[in-house]
């Protein structure tokens, strides 16, 4: 076996289920989970009647590199959404459909680490696992850079030296943030696609939740339109993955794209021509029809607003928590250890939470996710409502 596989640590929910085993919840009421970040919208019609409607394709294998109708709508609703110039992204060459986000994110630094002697792969702390799982099975190290309050969750990029950036050889982002919904401005982006060119790294910019975002004139930048203000029309060493899961209420359909620098899609493709992990038929026309429609995803945030607003009235003065600049999580600080927090809001509230820790690792002596929660407003508006009200009960009979 690979010996690298013992260096994974348990996923986060595989911690969560250890720490709350055994625990007996408050049996007069239901239980709630703000744990895990899976849409619980209903998949809109548009989705499900394209993909019902192409099911005879499971008579036929798909090819990895997918349909050319699908490449194109990814290209148009890029062009779209990021303000990108006419005829950039070329849907024959610069664009790959995935199934799902997850399994791209990591088969991405299988393809692109060169596993020599110290090389690193920078990514955010606290961070979507899948990226740590990734270099270790790469063979690179992960460099982790904390996300802490007063750098407004961001990393801290200008703390890095020069020589860390010279191991570096891929860089995963994560904008708006899992689980902080932190948003990168421009400035900052332009300022690393400027470095990635000085030191020779690739940016992996997961975009997986730019779609839930709170002001319908202020959306999220991404990797590719800072590209584009800088003229760096090639995205040269700029890779982008988007994801259908959260912008369109389709986890199960295991539906996104990688998108950006030619050179690297094409060994990408190469990549994935070998693990075998071509998007069904269906799936892609589903997709097509998810890509060409926005009144779907602008009805999606209307209710992602209407529960922040609501949760975060009824947790004012009782739990230190802001919104977060995008994203469908909040990550409040606790009074008490967040494992500790989490096994007694479960035992007093049946509220089953995730512990901040989970997500993050210590790091000269600091842990940015220790007595933090993040808290997952999937579940519907009055689910949300009472999981909040539930919240400050306990935070009450402290």
């Amino acid at each position: 076996m690979n010996p690298d596989l013992d260096r994974l640590q348990p996923y986060p929910f595989e911690k969560l289920a250890s720490l709350i085993a055994g625990v007996e919840p408050a049996p007069a009421l239901e239980r709630i989970a703000l744990s895990i970040g899976e849409p619980k919208h209903p998949t809109p019609s548009v989705i499900t009647d394209a993909a019902i409607a192409h099911l005879h394709g499971l008579a036929v294998y798909p090819s990895t590199r997918g349909l050319p109708e699908l490449r194109a709508a990814i290209s148009r609703w890029l062009r779209r959404r990021f303000h990108l110039p006419d005829g950039d992204i070329d849907p024959e060459r610069q664009v790959l459909p995935v199934n799902g986000t997850r399994e791209a994110l990591f088969a991405f630094a299988q393809a692109v680490v060169d596993p020599v002697s110290e090389a690193l792969v920078t990514m955010p702390n606290p961070f979507y696992q899948i990226y740590e799982g990734a270099t270790l099975l790469a063979g690179a190290q992960p460099y982790y850079l904390s996300c802490l309050e007063e750098n407004r969750y961001i990393p801290d990029f200008d703390s890095v030296d020069a020589d860390t950036w010279q191991r570096c050889q891929l860089l995963y982002l994560c904008s708006p943030g899992n689980p902080t919904g932190a948003v990168i401005d421009l400035a900052t982006l332009q300022r690393l696609i400027e470095m990635a060119e000085e030191y020779d790294f690739v940016i992996a910019a997961d975009e997986c939740y730019s779609e839930i975002y709170f002001d319908e004139a202020a959306p999220p930048v991404g990797l590719l339109q800072a590209a584009a203000a800088m003229n760096h029309r090639d995205y040269r060493r700029c890779v982008v993955f988007h994801s259908l899961s959260k912008r369109s209420n389709a986890p199960g359909m295991r539906s996104g794209f990688v998108a950006g620098d030619a050179q690297i899609i094409d060994r990408f493709l190469r990549y994935r021509t070998y693990h075998g992990c071509a998007m069904p038929l269906h799936h892609q026309h589903a997709s097509i029809a998810a890509w060409d429609d926005e009144e779907h995803v602008i009805a999606n945030r209307r209710s992602y607003r209407e529960k922040f607003t609501a949760v975060l009235q009824i947790l004012d003065g009782h739990l230190p928590v802001t919104c977060p600049d995008a994203g469908f999580y909040l990550w409040p600080s606790t009074p008490i250890e967040d494992t500790e927090f989490a096994r007694g809001l479960l035992a007093g509230e049946n509220l089953v939470v995730l512990p901040g820790r989970y997500l993050s690792r210590e790091i000269q002596g600091v842990d940015p996710g220790a007595r933090r929660l993040r808290l997952a407003l999937v579940a519907p508006l009055e689910e949300c409502v009472e999981a909040a009200r539930r919240i400050r009960r306990y935070l009450e009979s402290l």
